[in-house]
């Protein structure tokens, strides 16, 4: 009976699992009202992304102005702390200089992190 349960727990977990991944296409359409300050060739209003995962936060993108709240920040942009730079950049990083009020539809998130990876 046990190994019964089990499974059935195991079993919902999985589309969670699966939806948690993201989808690179759809994350590049996800995208679209980042492509006002960020691209993957050139800093910006805002910096290039180009390699943004697993890269420290407030580093690289030679030229760009990054604020020092981000310099100071010691995040290194891994998943966790993209989804909630992504949901809400100055709650993750209080004065930030990014003026993106965030994406609060976690799929679109998931979608946009699976997306910079491809460009990592």
């Amino acid at each position: 009976m046990r190994h019964l349960i089990l499974g059935a727990a195991l079993a919902l977990l999985l589309p969670v699992a699966a939806y948690a991944e993201g989808d690179a296409a759809a994350g590049e359409k996800a995208f679209a009202p980042c492509k006002a300050c960020h691209n993957f060739e050139k800093n910006g209003v805002g910096p290039t992304l180009k390699g943004v995962v697993g890269a420290k936060a407030g580093e690289g993108a030679d030229g760009y102005a990054f604020s020092d709240a981000l310099k100071k920040s010691g995040l290194t942009w891994d998943e966790a702390n993209l989804k909630e730079w992504l949901a809400d950049p100055k709650k993750k990083v209080p004065g930030t200089k990014m003026v993106f009020p965030g994406i609060k539809d976690p799929k679109k998130v998931d979608d946009i992190i699976a997306y910079l990876k491809t460009k990592s």
